[in-house]
């Protein structure tokens, strides 16, 4: 009986460590958290302070001064969900006693920075077109793919989390005139409950 306990224990020992060399194990539920009240204010002062809320594809609501505020706004966002998301993994992977820049983070940002990058690129399209109404949609849309794509490589909860993005994002191309409430919805609302969701799961 002994034999049979020590032998079922040195295969979870082999496959946690399979894990950890394999997967990237320390994105954090604060992360989301974080990353999901940042949204949350920046639809909100993008809704109230700028007033900007497209109705339609072809949006004309506002100046570009506007947009411009918007854009920046968005970029803040961001910048502000990655430095979090950065810190929060870099902790995390100090208490594991991990090191954050290691072959599986690699393959997750590879596979992550694809459609990103092809979603950048559609942005910047439909920006130079004035089709503004898609933005918040289509970024949506990309960033489910994006965690999607990189799943493979980190939690299975990540799987569900751009499947639901997508889910989100493509209503919101059918839904156009509620295009900034799903985003905030999605990028916000979602992200909140998968950080709280993580953190009580993996890390109390």
């Amino acid at each position: 009986m002994k034999e049979k306990q020590d032998y079922i224990r040195d295969l979870a020992e082999i496959r946690s460590m399979m894990e950890r060399t394999s997967k990237f194990l320390s994105l954090s539920g604060w992360a989301g958290i974080m990353a999901g009240i940042y949204a949350l204010s920046g639809a909100y002062i993008a809704y109230q302070a700028y007033g900007f809320n497209p109705d339609a594809i072809l949006y004309t609501g506002g100046a570009t001064e506007t947009l411009s505020k918007v854009i920046f706004l968005a970029v803040v966002v961001f910048l502000l969900a990655i430095s979090t998301a950065t810190y929060f993994s870099y902790k995390k992977a100090s208490e594991r006693g991990e090191r954050l820049w290691n072959a599986a983070s690699r393959r997750l940002l590879v596979h992550m920075a694809i459609p990103l990058v092809a979603g950048g690129i559609v942005v910047l399209i439909l920006l130079s077109k004035g089709l503004i109404g898609l933005l918040a949609p289509l970024t949506l849309v990309f960033y489910g793919l994006s965690l999607y794509n990189a799943s493979q490589f980190t939690f299975r909860e990540v799987r569900v989390l751009g499947l639901v993005q997508m889910g989100l994002g493509l209503l919101s191309c059918y839904l156009i005139d509620y295009g900034l409430l799903f985003w905030a919805i999605g990028f916000g609302f979602v992200h909140i409950v998968y950080g709280i969701y993580m953190y009580l799961r993996y890390e109390q």
